[in-house]
């Protein structure tokens, strides 16, 4: 049985996949290999044909989402519904594209906020963001609301939300928009999260901050002050789509406080 993993996307040498996997394969006594491999746009083709027969799993990372969704033999409905693959299984010869995004943002929110999840407001108009309200529609949101910047780039992020079976009602804001909600989820750099974006969300129920280098960003800094406003963190997300990843690779339970624990000792090392 193939016992090597790895990450790939370009950059990558800032990735904590390595640190999370590493720490499940020592807590579960596997003598499993995971690497980090710079791949940038256009090379996944490539690197498959050359090293297929080294991998058991591979995690994908931006910008090849899109094109490992493309080149698998066998496609998640998770992975098909949101656009784009994260987690690449060696099966039968051939590749299994999953998208552990989706219920790892389902697991992170879980774990910390038990309230209602019905309206939605998304910071962003991304592939994150995309991925993140499909997963708050599968808590049971019917009504999300994009703020960005640019309404005709947004326009693909808010289509895939849109073709969600369940049929949630999208909206499209500009930053500046800010309404009654029951999470809000971030998606955009910390440096963009200015006095007055920050001013405009506090007090909502839930914040869903994807970023999680820097810590804290501007609006956890200021949401985090009062116990009014349940944080879930980008960490929280890594790791729970870690996990999802780390059992459909290796076919055991994964150990998530060890990879948990790793997560942040790493991310305390950049410090």
């Amino acid at each position: 049985m193939l016992t090597r993993c790895a990450v790939l996307g370009d950059p990558i040498a800032h990735s904590l996949s390595p640190a999370l996997h590493r720490a499940g394969y020592a807590e579960n006594r596997l003598a499993w290999e995971y690497d980090a491999h710079r791949v940038g746009a256009g090379e996944l083709t490539g690197f498959l044909a050359a090293h297929a027969e080294e991998f058991r799993g591979l995690s994908v990372t931006m910008p090849l989402k899109r094109e490992a969704l493309q080149l698998a033999d066998r496609v998640s409905p998770a992975a098909r519904l949101a656009g784009g693959a994260n987690t690449l299984v060696r099966e039968d010869g051939g590749w299994f594209a999953d998208n552990t995004d989706l219920p790892g943002a389902v697991d992170a929110v879980r774990e910390r906020y038990s309230g209602r999840v019905d309206r939605v407001s998304v910071i962003g108009a991304g592939a994150t963001a995309a991925s993140t309200a499909l997963a708050m529609v599968e808590l049971g949101a019917r009504r999300i609301t994009v703020l960005a910047r640019d309404a005709e780039r947004a326009g693909e992020t808010v289509a895939t939300i849109a073709a969600h079976p369940a049929a949630p009602r999208v909206g499209l804001e500009q930053l500046a928009w800010a309404g009654e909600t029951d999470l809000l989820i971030s998606t955009v750099p910390a440096a963009a999260q200015t006095e007055d974006l920050v001013a405009r969300w506090t007090g909502v129920p839930a914040l869903f901050e994807v970023v999680y280098d820097p810590w804290p960003t501007p609006l956890v800094a200021a949401l985090s002050t009062t116990d009014d406003t349940v944080i879930v963190s980008g960490l929280d997300l890594l790791i729970h789509q870690a996990v999802r990843q780390f059992e459909l690779f290796t076919g055991t339970t994964a150990p998530l406080e060890a990879m948990r624990a790793a997560g942040r000792r790493a991310l305390s090392a950049r410090v």
